[in-house]
């Protein structure tokens, strides 16, 4: 008898779990899963693997096995260092002008009513729906050009001699570009954002002798704040492999001034024609986003816990 009751004891705990297996749910499921592992293990599969062997498009038949040797070239690069600097000072010289002016624009927006407010909102936000090279082209040849651009003639309309951006100040050239292209995606997110804003706090600080920087600093900022974290995270991790508006305009010259770590790893697949070391550049790549989107996500769940 008690061993009877010992075996129910024992078998009953799998029951729940043999019912949740004989769910028609896991069948359904199921494709759709191994559809998606197959899509991500596979490519990075062949990347590991590639990234282990000498394998160099102008010599096929090559391909030994060369171990950690591909990540050790990749990092010894003397393209590698001016690449992780200028990526870091891309994405965040990007993220400070997006939140920055994204927060202070859609403020403005929300505290002035205007005749074609609705029109400027749509203007402001256009930029976004740009493919990145048509932006890219836009302000290299419209723009920034030393003879025919805008800027050109603005310097030749004060005088002055007009400055060559892409061969000059490269670098801040790429800045100016991707941060036109994203500041809209702020300016979308947080001009929501702040709709949401209780107008009965804003009413009653008013009441209280609050003017308008008080407000915005006490009310509106703090209220901005699990927005503007998302503006954060989804552009680092988008910001961290731009690459058309550096292909476009200055291929990562003069030199490495304008290179980022996407544009190295190009110019070692494409243009070397060294796909080991390419392959190891863009796992190295994919270790240093994950890192970032760690830390992001990390900071975010935090912020969307902590009661305002």
């Amino acid at each position: 008898m008690n061993t009877t009751t010992a075996k129910v004891q024992t078998a009953a705990p799998e029951t729940p779990r043999k019912s949740r297996l004989a769910n028609p749910g896991w069948f359904l499921v199921t494709p759709s899963v191994a559809m998606l592992l197959l899509w991500m293990i596979v490519p990075l599969g062949m990347t590991l693997y590639f990234s282990l062997i000498r394998y160099n498009l102008l010599y096929p038949g090559e391909n030994q096995f060369v171990g950690l040797e591909n990540f050790a070239y990749f990092v010894t690069d003397s393209g590698f260092l001016p690449g992780a600097t200028n990526t870091l000072l891309l994405v965040g010289s990007v993220l400070l002008i997006s939140v920055v002016f994204g927060v202070l624009i859609s403020a403005l927006l929300e505290a002035s009513e205007f005749f074609g407010r609705g029109v400027v909102r749509v203007l402001l936000i256009s930029p976004f729906f740009i493919m990145p090279t048509v932006g890219a082209l836009i302000w290299k040849n419209l723009i920034f050009h030393p003879v025919s651009g805008i800027l050109a003639a603005v310097w030749k309309f004060f005088g002055a001699e007009p400055v060559d951006w892409l061969a000059h100040y490269p670098l801040l050239s790429i800045i100016i570009i991707v941060s036109w292209q994203w500041l809209p995606f702020a300016i979308l997110l947080l001009m929501t954002a702040m709709q949401s804003l209780d107008q009965e706090q804003k009413e009653a600080a008013r009441l209280d002798g609050a003017g308008a920087i008080a407000i915005f600093w006490h009310l509106t900022l703090p209220h901005l704040a699990r927005p503007i974290a998302v503006v954060v995270m989804i552009e680092t991790i988008f910001l961290l492999s731009v690459f058309a508006e550096i292909f476009t305009t200055t291929n990562g010259g003069p030199g490495y001034a304008s290179t980022n770590l996407a544009y190295l790893i190009y110019n070692q697949a494409l243009v070397q024609f060294d796909v080991g070391m390419a392959s190891a550049g863009g796992l190295i790549a994919v270790v240093i986003a994950n890192i970032a989107a760690i830390i992001l996500v990390r900071m975010i769940g935090k912020n969307l816990t902590d009661k305002p």
